[in-house]
C-alpha cells in the first residue's frame, strides 16, 4: 500500500498553520544528575539558566527504571492514531538520540521527548518516553537551547483532539541572545516548505533547528528509504534552515523515528515528501 501524504484528523483544520512566538534564547550545556526523574533532571537544568522552557537533544544517556510508549492505531476512532501499551525494560537502557521539548502542562513542568534507544537486552527500539515513570541512572551532559519570551504549554488541540504542546508568549527577561522562535507546526503540511516559508516571512537569512519532537506521516529519505506505516514518533538530530547555491532557502533535517511497527530509520528527511501527522514542535534560532 502506497504511503499517504494526507491524514484527516477529527476536527476542522485551525489557523495559523505555523503557530509561532518570537523570543531570545541561547545555547548551554545542561547536567543531568542521576537518581532523578528525567522531568525533575531537565526541570533543575533549565532553572539555574533563568529558562522556563527550552529543548535539548540527546547523545548517549542511561536511563533505569524507563517507561515508554510507541505509536499505534486509534483505539476507538476519537484520534487519527493514538499510542501503544506502556513498556518498561528492565535493565539500563542507553539513548542513541533524541530530542526534548521542555515547557508546562496542567500547570507543572512538563516534556515531550522522542528517542532511539538499545535497551539492556540488545533490543534497539524508539518511541515517546513517559517523563515521571523514567529516571537517570548515570549524571549526563546534554546540549540545551534556552528561549526567552515563549514557553511551550500543553493545551486542547480540537484538530487532533490531543492535548498537544505549543508556543505561548511569557515575561521577557533576557536583553541579549539569539533572535529566536518557538514553533508548532499543525497537521497535513509539508514539514520543509512550513520551515522555509517562515523563514522568508521572518526575514530569516540561516536559521539552526532546536530539538525538534513530533509526527510525520510515515517517512522519506534522500536515499530512497520510505517508512510506509503512517503513525511515527519521530526526533530531529540536526536542522538548518539556510541558502542553497541559487541563494534559495532550503531545510536540511536529519531525523531518527519508529512507526506503529516498531521499525526504526534514521538519515536525512527529503524535502517536500515529509508531511506532518499531529503535530511538530521545535526552536528556530537565527544564526
Amino acid at each position: 500500500m502506497a504511503r499517504p501524504s494526507f491524514i484527516r484528523q477529527p476536527g476542522p483544520a485551525l489557523s495559523p498553520r505555523v503557530v509561532a512566538v518570537e523570543g531570545r534564547g541561547r545555547a548551554f550545556p545542561m547536567r543531568l544528575e542521576a537518581g532523578l526523574s528525567l522531568l525533575e533532571a531537565v526541570r533543575q537544568g533549565f532553572a539555574p539558566a533563568g529558562f522556563a522552557s527550552g529543548t535539548l537533544n540527546f547523545g548517549p544517556l542511561a536511563l533505569s527504571p524507563f517507561a515508554y510508549v510507541m505509536p499505534a492505531l486509534s483505539r476507538d476512532g476519537q484520534n487519527a492514531a493514538f499510542y501503544s501499551e506502556t513498556f518498561r525494560p528492565s535493565g539500563i537502557s542507553r539513548l542513541e538520540c533524541g530530542a526534548l521539548t521542555f515547557g508546562r502542562r496542567d500547570g507543572g513542568p512538563f516534556f515531550h521527548c522522542h528517542a532511539i534507544w538499545r535497551e539492556a537486552d540488545g533490543k534497539r527500539s524508539g518511541g515517546h518516553i513517559l517523563p515521571d515513570e523514567t529516571i537517570l541512572a548515570e549524571d549526563a551532559t546534554v546540549p540545551a537551547f534556552g528561549i526567552d519570551g515563549a514557553l511551550f504549554e500543553a493545551n486542547p488541540d480540537p484538530e487532533t483532539n490531543f492535548k498537544l504542546f505549543g508556543p505561548v508568549p511569557s515575561a521577557t527577561r533576557m536583553t541579549d541572545g539569539a533572535r529566536a522562535f518557538a514553533l508548532r507546526l499543525r497537521p497535513n503540511q509539508c514539514f520543509h516548505a512550513a520551515l522555509e516559508g517562515f523563514c522568508r516571512e521572518q526575514g530569516l537569512a540561516r536559521a539552526v533547528i532546536h530539538g525538534g519532537v513530533g509526527s510525520l506521516i510515515g517517512s522519506a529519505f534522500e536515499d530512497g528509504r520510505v517508512t510506509e506505516p503512517f503513525a511515527t514518533e519521530v526526533c530531529i538530530t540536526r536542522g538548518l534552515v539556510e541558502p542553497d547555491a541559487d541563494g534559495e532557502l532550503r531545510a536540511r533535517i536529519d531525523a531518527a523515528l519508529v512507526d506503529l511497527t516498531g521499525d526504526l530509520a534514521e538519515g536525512r528527511l527529503k524535502r517536500g515528501a515529509n508531511p506532518v501527522l499531529m503535530t511538530f514542535e521545535l526552536i528556530l534560532a537565527e544564526a
